[in-house]
């Protein structure tokens, strides 16, 4: 008999792009699907591929059956209600950060470690963060050749990363600023946007982000750093399997709507060549290369928005750094950095 999925968070952000993606899977080895969410979206209708569901209300018998629940969820809620979906039988794939760092559940990317989704002492595994997770295929494709030992990372990271407010925040301040000669002198943004009615008392972000950014991601951590960047540094030791990895990061939002986009500086046991990386990158059926520079020609958020694959390009040989590149990622982190993973997973889970 085919298994059957679960979706819990069906009506949210990313449970939306996951619906896109479940229409759009060329193989589908699902014998039925649940769609989950809030008692305040119950009776919602949602159409997967051809078939009208009725969204249900979150509770425990709704994964009586259940083969493989997917968590789209806040950390709360994937904390209280994944041990009981395992405990009804179902292994829960979970998107959120409430077990990523727990030694008994595995952090995944399908690229990278396919074979710790067989190791789930909890029946859990767990989706990374979208800022980890849009170069780990590149960082993990490197890693198996050369031996990753540093890595030092600026991300440059979309509204979407904070959330549908984070979006709703980022077009208000764009039409407030609109046609307005703003950025010329220190405050007149948060002056413009105030006159509009934003005031930053409201805002997901700690300053405006139109026609700025932000270099801070996440909430404060002390001695200087970012949720987002100590995310980055554990979640890339975990999944590349590296404990001792030396890493940096400086997380930026950006005021890009979708699409997280790193600068990544990785040093290497072995040598490696610029002619080295375009091969295993065009092996990598995940990544797209884009890199001819003298034309142009590199990933930008504004190419890749709602693409699967993980972009790369301005690949470049470290100047006054051995074993050492630079290169550019850009990826979607809605759709691979968060829903396409923990589908991806769960695919595994089916097969």
């Amino acid at each position: 008999m085919a298994p059957t999925l679960a979706l819990v968070g069906a009506t949210g952000a990313v449970g939306t792009v996951m619906i896109d993606i479940l229409n759009e899977r060329p193989s589908w080895p699902w014998g039925a699907v649940r769609l989950i969410a809030s008692p305040r979206s119950a009776g919602r209708r949602i159409t997967v591929r051809g078939e009208e569901l009725t969204v249900q209300a979150l509770a425990p018998e709704v994964f009586d059956g259940v083969d493989v629940a997917m968590f789209d969820v806040p950390d709360e809620v994937s904390a209280q209600w994944a041990p009981i979906a395992a405990e009804r039988g179902a292994v829960a794939v979970d998107n959120s950060g409430a077990f990523r760092m727990d030694p008994d559940v595995p952090l995944v990317v399908p690229e990278v470690n396919p074979d710790k989704i067989a190791e789930r002492p909890r029946g859990i595994i767990a989706n990374p963060n979208c800022t980890t997770l849009s170069m780990m295929a590149a960082l993990g494709a490197l890693h198996r050749a050369f031996t990753l030992r540093e890595l030092v990372v600026a991300s440059y990271q979309a509204a979407s990363g904070a959330g549908q407010a984070g979006v709703d925040r980022l077009y208000a301040e764009l039409a407030a600023v609109a046609g307005q000669q703003v950025g010329v002198r220190g405050g007149d943004v948060e002056k413009t946007l105030a006159a509009s009615g934003l005031s930053l008392v409201d805002s997901p972000f700690p300053a405006p982000l139109a026609l700025n950014v932000i270099p801070s991601a996440g909430s404060y951590k002390g001695d200087g750093w970012f949720s987002e960047e100590l995310k980055v540094r554990n979640e890339s030791r975990k999944i590349l399997g590296i404990p001792d990895l030396k890493v940096s990061a400086t997380c930026v939002r950006v005021p890009v709507v979708t699409t997280h986009s790193l600068a990544v500086h990785a040093t290497f046991a072995a040598p490696v060549s610029v002619a080295d990386a375009h091969r295993v990158f065009a092996a990598q059926p995940s990544i797209v290369l884009v890199d001819d520079p003298a034309a142009g020609r590199f990933p930008t958020p504004a190419d890749v928005v709602g693409g699967d694959p993980t972009y790369v390009g301005r690949v470049r040989q470290a100047m006054d750094f051995p074993n050492t590149l630079d290169f550019f990622v850009c990826g979607d982190n809605l759709r691979k950095g968060a829903a396409l993973n923990t589908y991806e997973i769960a695919e595994a889970l089916a097969s």
